[in-house]
């Protein structure tokens, strides 16, 4: 029983600068993880796009303009959707209008 208080006294006692330690820490593990997950994702997804562009082989397939053109808007779109996830929204914050 007497262990167990003075654990608990001592993680009270230990708020002071370790807080923002462990803050720091658990900022680091975030940032290497999104590092990580960002380099092997975007990786794949390039490989795919290098995988897409090998269908313009006329000699493999056939395909429309029309085809190419759907092809491209829709990879355009998702980029812009990515790239608006990563942009903070303009603009006051809840929507309001004012003058």
């Amino acid at each position: 029983m007497l262990v167990i208080l003075a654990q608990d006294f001592s993680k009270l006692m230990d708020t002071g600068t370790s807080g923002a330690n462990k803050s720091a820490s658990r900022d680091s593990k975030k940032r290497d993880k999104f590092k990580d997950l960002a380099e092997k994702r975007t990786n794949k997804a390039l490989e795919t796009i290098r995988l897409i562009g090998n269908l313009s082989n006329r000699q493999s397939y056939a395909y429309e303009e029309a085809e190419v053109k759907k092809i491209v808007k829709a990879l355009k779109d998702a980029v812009s959707e990515v790239e608006a996830r990563f942009n903070p929204p303009s603009g006051r914050p809840g929507g309001e209008f004012r003058l």
